[in-house]
């Protein structure tokens, strides 16, 4: 009788599974049958081009060596810039946790990196920054005060009462920021991590296409709205949405896989 109450219900979480998925399609595939029935009532592929030939378009730009080598040349500059923040956003926030001037000294530098324009900082930046090398600062300079942010309110949300047992029972500096600090900070690291693996790619690219630096996908998407090639640049803009998607997928499943090893 168990065994059958245990089938019936692993096939019960299969249907719902599947009907939550259906579900999240349906809104979806809508949304791309009004996209390609606006696209043949317009009839201009300058002004709007469907899924069916951004598609096709991105398979033939999948197949041509320079597609992969400007994925590549973004991609390496734009995780630089964001590991960089990451390094560095760990020690400024655990030193203004612990200091109050110097969270007072670095909070203007904060608010100025969230307030101003993505354009106003490029176009500073070039002064003293090779083209080449600009996504690297730019996408530093907006991941950094979301992670800093993100870790900061981490610290400061640690439960006191676990604080003061690891202080009672003598617990050492190791033991406690693996089993005190480490879980409690992970929402806060992976909200922050989320929210700034979107911006580090929407900036980077928007750095490129200002810079326009040979062989990037900035300049691809420059020399569509260059050449009026409607085609190339939705191509070009799903890759990026996709690639963005995907290394935030990636960085989630080995921030879970590092904390199951730390709970072990």
């Amino acid at each position: 009788m168990s065994r059958t109450l245990l089938v019936s219900e692993v096939r019960s979480l299969k249907k719902d599974s599947i009907s939550n998925k259906i579900t999240k399609a349906l809104p979806v595939a809508l949304w791309l049958l009004v996209w390609q029935a606006a696209a043949v009532w317009i009839a201009q592929d300058v002004l709007l081009v469907g899924p069916v030939r951004v598609l096709e378009r991105l398979f033939e730009l999948a197949g041509t060596l320079s597609f992969w080598s400007s994925i590549a040349f973004s991609l390496k500059r734009i995780f630089a810039g964001l590991f960089l923040a990451l390094l560095i956003s760990v020690p400024t926030a655990y030193l203004s946790y612990r200091s109050r001037i110097f969270s007072a000294m670095l909070e203007p530098v904060i608010q100025f990196m969230k307030a101003t324009p993505v354009a106003s900082i490029v176009i500073l930046v070039l002064i003293w920054v090779n083209s080449r090398n600009l996504s690297v600062v730019i996408s530093f300079i907006m991941v950094f005060p979301v992670m800093h942010s993100s870790i900061l309110d981490g610290l400061k949300n640690v439960d006191g009462g676990l604080l003061e047992m690891a202080e009672v029972y003598a617990v050492g500096r190791s033991k406690k920021i693996r089993y005190v600090y480490i879980p409690e900070l992970i929402p806060f690291f992976q909200n922050g991590i989320t929210i700034a693996l979107g911006l580090c790619f929407k900036s980077g690219i928007a750095a490129e296409v200002i810079a326009i630096p040979s062989g990037s996908m900035g300049e691809k998407l420059y020399e569509a709205k260059i050449y009026l090639s409607t085609p190339d640049l939705f191509a070009w803009t799903i890759t990026i949405i996709i690639l963005a998607k995907a290394f935030e997928m990636f960085f989630l499943f080995l921030l879970r896989a590092a904390v199951r090893r730390i709970e072990i």
